[in-house]
């Protein structure tokens, strides 16, 4: 990816090529003003002469593609990835929440409606010509345009790179690729009118039925079809599972054992990996995302799939979220295209220790020593959180600390281990700094 330039009054120039900026660097002509993505200033005046340029993002529910191109010409491209955990990260804190107010204050009333506001108004005059003061609580409504976290996150993380892309270029165009969705057509390809207000269960005599015909009356476990079949419960009844059409999966008489609902065994691994049956759910988000995009650059120019692929064939792309990105900027020809990718991640740094199950529970003696707040050791010594690092020949980030050693994990989330062993905990000795991060991770693919 190319190198952002900035001129002597802070007003960015063309990018320039990696060589050129060690070379300005090393010469002292330049500064840097930022790693990532990384910008430089020149210390000498210069000529203005600029050229537009095209910002492409190609949206995704999971992964975004970027592409800065100018005159037949790819600057760069890159891929971020987007946080999948936050729903799942909120349950676990609402779980634990929960169980602690059960032990620790059983007497408090519930709190479902738990964002109320409390104002006073005046009652009756008393015989002393005093009035009383009156407590009146409501519950206040969500603000408009209100998402869920784990939508808002991904939107507010791709417009933030997005706003950062285009401070960095002159005179630029934003390309943005949309989707738009039909979920019911997805479902039923032949679906039209009234049939469009009519559930998933409509014309079944029950919820059984229609997950017998959406599994096409098939075992989920030895697929085979015909014979005696049952619905059972990906996540137990015993263990909080509904009676959903999500929840509920095919399956015959002999593969329906008690031996396969035991521990280890392939219907209980279904419920630990929460086994999923088809679904739906990105169709709806990139809805709102498309919305929200119009809302948020009105000037963009917008494309759809229908409008990239035929770009992405003439251009001899493979498909990838970048080569996306590169034909929505509407390039007819390459002329340099740089074959690496920049992938981005975000990491989360801050981590909510007071929602934490106890773990001195059953000891006979109270552990006066721990101390809850250490268990989110953001530093030791002059290493911090989120450092990209090389041990043992890899190249990896610090996700957490024990001590004096830490644990390192790759882009791919997998932990650096010590040659020849299985455990995870490296020392701080064996560490060579890279650089310090933020909440993000970048890496050259």
């Amino acid at each position: 990816m190319r190198v952002f330039v900035m001129n002597l009054r802070g007003e960015m120039l063309m990018p320039c090529s990696p060589r050129k900026a060690r070379i300005l660097l090393k010469e002292q002509k330049a500064t840097i003003v930022r790693h990532n993505p990384f910008t430089i200033q020149l210390l000498y005046a210069t000529g203005e002469a600029t050229q537009e340029t095209r910002l492409g993002i190609a949206l995704g529910a999971k992964c975004v593609g970027i592409a800065i191109t100018s005159n037949e010409k790819v600057f760069g491209k890159a891929e971020l990835e987007l946080r999948q955990d936050v729903k799942g990260n909120l349950e676990t804190k609402k779980t634990y929440r929960r169980g602690r107010r059960n032990r620790k204050t059983r007497y408090r009333r519930s709190k479902f409606k738990h964002k109320t506001k409390r104002v006073y108004v005046e009652g009756k005059r008393t015989k002393r010509g005093m009035y009383h003061k009156v407590s009146v609580s409501f519950t206040s409504k969500r603000p408009n345009g209100w998402l869920p976290p784990s939508i808002q996150s991904r939107i507010q993380n791709t417009f933030y790179w997005i706003d950062t892309l285009y401070s960095l270029l002159p005179t630029c165009n934003i390309h943005i690729e949309v989707g738009k969705f039909d979920v019911q057509k997805m479902r039923s390809p032949n679906i039209q009118g009234r049939e469009y207000q009519e559930g998933d269960t409509f014309g079944y005599h029950d919820v059984r039925y229609f997950v017998l015909a959406r599994d096409y009356y098939t075992c989920q476990v030895c697929k085979k079809k015909g014979g005696i079949l049952q619905t059972h419960h990906i996540i137990y009844k015993s263990h909080g599972g509904s009676n959903a059409a999500c929840n509920l999966v095919t399956v015959c008489t002999s593969c329906h054992t008690y031996e396969n609902h035991q521990e280890d065994n392939i219907f209980w691994k279904w419920m630990i990996e929460k086994k999923k049956t088809k679904r739906y759910k990105e169709g709806p988000f990139m809805n709102i995302f498309r919305r929200r995009v119009f809302e948020k650059y009105p000037e963009a120019h917008i494309t759809y799939g229908s409008m990239t692929t035929p770009r992405r064939k003439i251009l001899e792309l493979e498909k990838t979220h970048s080569n996306d990105a590169i034909a929505s900027t509407g390039i007819t020809a390459i002329k340099e295209n740089p074959a690496n990718v920049l992938f981005i991640k975000q990491f989360r740094k801050k981590k909510r220790s007071l929602h934490e199950a106890t773990a001195r529970k059953g000891r006979k003696e109270k552990n006066t020593l721990a101390k809850r707040n250490e268990k989110n050791t953001k530093a030791v010594g002059t290493w911090q959180l989120n450092d990209k690092v090389r041990v043992f020949g890899q190249v990896g980030w610090i996700s957490g600390f024990s001590g004096q050693c830490c644990y390192v994990k790759n882009i791919q989330g997998d932990y650096v281990t010590v040659p020849g062993k299985s455990y995870k905990q490296v020392n701080l000795s064996s560490l060579e700094l890279l650089c310090h991060n933020a909440n993000w991770q970048f890496a050259i693919l």
